[in-house]
């Protein structure tokens, strides 16, 4: 089917996300290849910035709003050029060729014909046929480049099958070299444009006629199958074997001759050569995660190099928490004393316990303890013109809410912590430094390794830290396992709760959640008891079942916020895709006069439950974080597009249709998205079906997300395997650099690592590279200060 097209100038813009390069303009028109009785027609698509005084051809189809009527959807677009003589010459002696005039202008068109300016973009030095000035020449090559070469890579990317959205993010990416930095190794694209996989890198090389055993495909295709098996295990290093099978299979699939493992040399080199991975004991290492790893381990060895402990007596102590229980009107026993002492006497400590343990206890108390033993005010208003002394953060908004609810300051997530969005790609060296005396962390088990690297940069000689977190439960979702690798380093102090506090006396689920991190299945587990029941049913009746104990909870009495529906997978009948539009039917179903959204499968309804699934930093509003949908304005003209209004805890968003890939139905949500939340009453299913999934640290972290009600649906014997089936220790080497680092005996547990001689000095590339040259040698009792002017 033939394309239409419209030729015109720009007249207004009625929509456009800049980020996206979206939209929706009105064109006055000059000629259509249809028939079209207006002076303008409203064009939409994915455009770069235009200038008003061009004229542009748009490629595409007319399409039927349903609101608007006819406008004109395009596909491609590009600078009407002139091509008769007439207009030629018109083109080449205006104000944008200075020094070219009526008869220069004449001259090029006689010398080069009608196509000269395609001519002057393919061949520059066509214009040495002219007899210019050699100023004059540079003059009008650059301006045509100027004008014209963008849409000319654009319109060649299109031929190779991106779209003009995904073109126009690698134009602006490698800028006038990009067809030949493209032709050269198209899967540069794999790690410089998100959104670009293997396939379709591979899908260009197959268009520019490039081998199969072609060096840089070799290596895209052995680096996508490391960073793959990363992200989905979320460990920092892959056995090489491991990525050589995962590779050989994507390199190979649909194609012929088969690579075999001996052609992956080549591969192996050319990712060596660019710094992106390292090569040992036969693991591969992404570069980024081996600096990562070998970063933090040093960070905290300075950091405690240069710790001043308090002088802190016997005697201070006792009086400081006399104080204490006297203010808060709480008595610590002997174990809580004793973490509160070891937080003001250590550089880093780290505290970890179950569920009722005490440690938001402990936290509240150590941060009083911090302020009385400093003399620090804790009133905010006496800190107009200097910085606050505690700092208070944790991976998501509703932990750091939890954070300040319970020690009455001010908390926010890590990366607002950092004035970061979480989106951009940062170097350590980037992050400002902090300033304050205390930094606790809540919720570390959450922390992933790039951004714990990222926090330690940017911590102060001499600032005291605080972690704390359940290292039973789910790891971060990102790779790594940095809290209980600084665990089981055994390098720092650490205070492990073990004896339950906070219990009422007909509560059972803290004693469950324990049973079950201890590996017990008993058949009390899944008896009736006033604060948590068990419900067999098979994946089928999940949702029927499901929306009976959603309705009876409100009859009850419990709100959407105070009640949240989790599940470990989204696919499949009690999948969390497929339970939350059974939900919504049943908790918020639709009316003839309601307001609706429409996005891909899901359609919003206003009080919809939502979840946000990025972080919005400028709004305060993070990934995880659940909200209502308050309000849904429908577009009433050519100037305005639909808009949904949530609400998430205050923070009030007016998103656009094209930010609704940024929101989710949170009906029912992932055990992962809910880890650092609590909820009244929580509703857990497991399934057969997802056994795949079934670990005991994914059943605790769901446990415990309830406070004070849990349901549990679905097999009896899918609880079991999830009891029974420990996941394996993710791959990492955290805990060997920090006991190398710290000079300490190696764990039995922990990956070897090649020991360098100590007779051996030679300093080479190689050990550069592999970070076994400590960058800090000789300078042992240097610290950053002694280099500043007195």
């Amino acid at each position: 089917m033939a394309e239409d097209y419209v030729i015109g100038q720009l007249a207004a813009i009625f929509f456009e996300k800049p980020e996206d390069y979206f939209k929706i303009m009105l064109i006055k028109v000059r000629q259509t290849s249809f028939k079209w009785a207006d002076a303008e027609i409203v064009v939409t698509g994915d455009f770069d910035d235009l200038d008003e005084n061009q004229i542009y051809k748009f490629t595409g189809q007319v399409v039927n709003h349903p609101k608007y009527g006819q406008q004109f959807k395009a596909s491609h677009y590009q600078k009407d050029s002139p091509t008769d003589r007439k207009s030629l010459v018109a083109y080449l002696s205006s104000s944008d060729f200075p020094g070219i005039g009526v008869k220069m202008a004449t001259k090029i068109i006689d010398r080069l014909g009608d196509s000269a300016i395609q001519k002057i973009l393919t061949d520059p030095e066509a214009v040495h046929q002219i007899g210019l000035r050699p100023q004059l020449e540079k003059t009008l090559i650059n301006q045509i480049k100027a004008t014209y070469q963008s849409q000319t890579v654009v319109l060649q990317l299109n031929t190779w099958g991106f779209g003009n959205k995904m073109a126009l993010k690698i134009y602006h990416h490698y800028g006038e070299e990009t067809l030949e930095l493209l032709a050269n190794n198209p899967y540069r694209l794999i790690k410089d444009i998100p959104g670009i996989g293997f396939r379709r890198a591979d899908h260009l090389a197959q268009e520019l006629a490039l081998s199969t055993d072609y060096p840089q495909r070799i290596a895209a295709g052995l680096w996508t199958a490391l960073t793959a098996v990363i992200h989905a295990q979320g460990d920092t290093y892959v056995p090489q074997e491991v990525v050589i099978t995962t590779a050989l299979k994507l390199l190979n699939t649909g194609k012929k001759p088969a690579l075999n493992r001996e052609q992956l040399a080549s591969g192996w080199q050319y990712l060596e050569d660019a710094d992106a991975i390292v090569l040992q004991e036969k693991n591969c290492f992404p570069k980024y995660l081996y600096d990562s790893e070998w970063m933090i381990a040093r960070q905290l060895k300075l950091l405690q190099q240069h710790f001043q402990k308090p002088k802190l007596t016997k005697q201070k102590f006792q009086q400081i928490v006399t104080q204490l229980e006297i203010k808060l009107d709480i008595h610590y026993d002997h174990n809580q004393s004793a973490a509160i002492k070891a937080g003001l006497e250590n550089s880093l400590l780290l505290l970890t316990g179950g569920p009722g343990t005490g440690k938001t206890t402990i936290v509240n108390g150590l941060v009083q303890a911090f302020a009385q033993l400093h003399e620090y005010s804790l009133d905010p208003a006496d800190y107009q013109d200097k910085p606050f002394p505690i700092l208070l953060a944790a991976p998501t908004g509703r932990a750091a809410k939890h954070l300040f609810e319970s020690t009455g300051l001010m908390a926010c997530t890590i990366h607002r912590l950092l004035g970061l969005t979480g989106q951009e790609d940062v170097l350590p060296t980037e992050v400002g430094e902090l300033a304050g005396s205390l930094l606790v962390i809540d919720e570390t088990s959450m922390v992933d390794t790039n951004l714990f690297q990222l926090l330690l940069m940017a911590i102060p000689l001499g600032m005291q830290i605080v972690l704390v977190g359940d290292q039973d439960q789910l790891p971060s979702v990102g790779p790594g396992q940095v809290f209980s690798d600084l665990i089981a380093s055994q390098a720092f102090t650490t205070v492990k709760l073990e004896k339950i506090y906070r219990q009422d006396a007909e509560s059972t689920i803290i004693d469950l959640a324990h049973q079950i991190n201890q590996n017990q299945v008993t058949p009390e587990m899944f008896k009736n008891y006033p604060d948590r029941s068990f419900i067999e049913c098979n994946a089928q009746q999940v949702g029927p079942v499901l929306k009976q104990i959603m309705v009876k909870s409100q009859a009850k009495g419990f709100t959407l916020d105070q009640v949240q529906v989790l599940a470990p997978m989204y696919h499949g009948p009690a999948g969390i895709d497929h339970l939350n539009l059974e939900l919504q039917q049943a908790l918020n179903p639709v009316t003839d006069q309601a307001k609706e959204l429409r996005f891909g499968d899901v359609v919003y309804h206003i009080g919809d439950k939502v979840i946000h699934l990025v972080n919005n930093a400028e709004a305060n509003v993070f990934n995880g974080e659940i909200g209502t949908v308050v309000g849904i304005t429908l577009a009433t003209g050519k100037n305005q597009g639909d808009q949904i209004h949530l609400d998430f805890e205050g923070h009030q968003l007016d998103y656009s249709r094209a930010d609704l890939k940024n929101i989710a139905l949170a009906y029912c949500a992932s055990i992962h998205k809910a880890q650092g939340s609590e909820f009244d009453l929580v509703i857990l299913v497991l399934v057969r079906q997802q056994s795949r999934m079934l670990r005991r640290n994914l059943l605790y972290t769901a446990v415990t997300r309830a406070r004070s009600k849990l349901i549990m649906l679905g097999n009896q014997s899918a609880y079991q395997q999830a009891i029974h089936d420990q996941l394996d220790t993710r791959k990492t080497y955290l805990q060997q650099r920090l006991q190398d680092v710290f000079e300490l005996p190696t764990s039995p547990m922990a990956p070897s690592q090649e020991q360098v001689a100590t007779e051996d000095y030679q300093l080479t590339l190689v050990k550069i590279n592999q970070n076994q040259i400590d960058p800090l040698i000789g300078m042992e009792d240097v610290c950053p200060q002694d280099f500043l002017e007195s």
